[in-house]
């Protein structure tokens, strides 16, 4: 039996973060980085239901395409700020400046509603 549209919904949690990179100065080293000591490190964060990351190019529909998105799930915004509390978390967010100063990266934070 396969499961419902709601009940796989449900399944992720509600709290989405969404991280959208500018194109780096260094393409190389980014993915490097952001492959072999990001992911890895955000993959630790309690709680942490999904981490999901772009596979092909990204397109920006009004033309200025960023260069990588990623976006995690969490159960709700609580659970997200009680991840980036601990020392994983706090390690995580440290490895994010490194990986791309403020200038270069989005980050917005959101509970998705049922659709």
């Amino acid at each position: 039996m396969s499961a419902s549209p709601a009940h796989a919904y449900e399944s992720l949690g509600t709290g989405r973060m969404v991280v959208i990179y500018q194109t780096p100065a260094d393409p190389a080293a980014f993915e490097d980085h952001y492959f072999n000591v990001h992911v890895p490190l955000a993959m630790r964060l309690p709680g942490l239901r999904r981490y999901e990351v772009n596979a092909s190019r990204v397109i920006g529909i009004a033309g200025n395409a960023p260069y990588r998105a990623a976006v995690l799930y969490f159960d709700d915004l609580a659970a997200m700020r009680t991840a980036f509390d601990t020392p994983v978390g706090r390690e995580c967010a440290a490895d994010r400046r490194i990986l791309a100063p403020d200038d270069r990266v989005q980050i917005i934070l959101f509970e998705a509603a049922p659709a």
